[in-house]
């Protein structure tokens, strides 16, 4: 069975949800392999901080924040023993495991190298990349929309994410931090699939 491509929102950092979602997770990965793409979190924060004070390009922005999604990676792996780290050239996945970002996907040209592109859109890449079953972004929202539209202009995704969506759709959908007992309940609920 392909896998679920969960991205773990960066504002879940401070919050018990965390490792409510990371114990969540390991025991779903026995019957279904995941892969976590972790967002920024405080480690992208400081990137925005960065660049507003010593005014670099995008282009850096977008690179410094790969590696805060790596940083924000690292802390999950080290929060749960049984994360294994992600291989995007491994087809027997098995488990939970962790993308760690590398550089070469700098060198995607699908993917802008700009803040209109975060690591929703990046989650959403990498499971087309890897024929996922479905992809879910785990936020701390409060919102009931199911239309990228509106939630790209309510801030709540990125937006670059439509864009790469339209051109590869999946089935997305978002699920608020506090869900994480009913984790298994969300994956097979087919009324939260996301719409351009």
């Amino acid at each position: 069975m392909p896998p679920i491509v969960i991205k773990l929102g960066g504002s879940l950092y401070n919050t018990p949800e965390l490792t409510l979602w990371l114990k969540a997770l390991v025991s779903y990965s026995s019957q279904q392999a995941i892969v976590i793409v972790p967002g920024g979190g405080p480690f992208a924060d400081l990137v925005r901080d960065a660049q507003k004070l010593h005014n670099f390009d995008d282009k850096a922005a977008h690179h410094m924040a790969i590696v805060a999604m790596k940083q924000f990676g690292l802390l999950l792996m080290s929060l749960e023993a049984q994360c294994t780290t992600f291989s995007i050239d491994n087809n027997n996945l098995s488990g939970l495991s962790v993308w760690l970002p590398e550089d070469s996907l700098l060198g995607e040209t699908d993917i802008k190298q700009c803040w209109s592109i975060s690591s929703d859109s990046l989650a959403l890449w990498l499971a087309n990349s890897i024929s996922a079953r479905q992809l879910l972004l785990i936020k701390r929202i409060n919102s009931s929309s199911r239309s990228i539209k509106n939630l790209s202009e309510d801030g709540i995704i990125d937006a670059g994410f439509s864009h790469l969506f339209s051109q590869q759709p999946i089935i997305t959908k978002i699920i608020q931090d506090q869900h994480h007992h009913l984790l298994a309940e969300k994956i097979s609920d087919n009324n939260l699939k996301l719409s351009t």
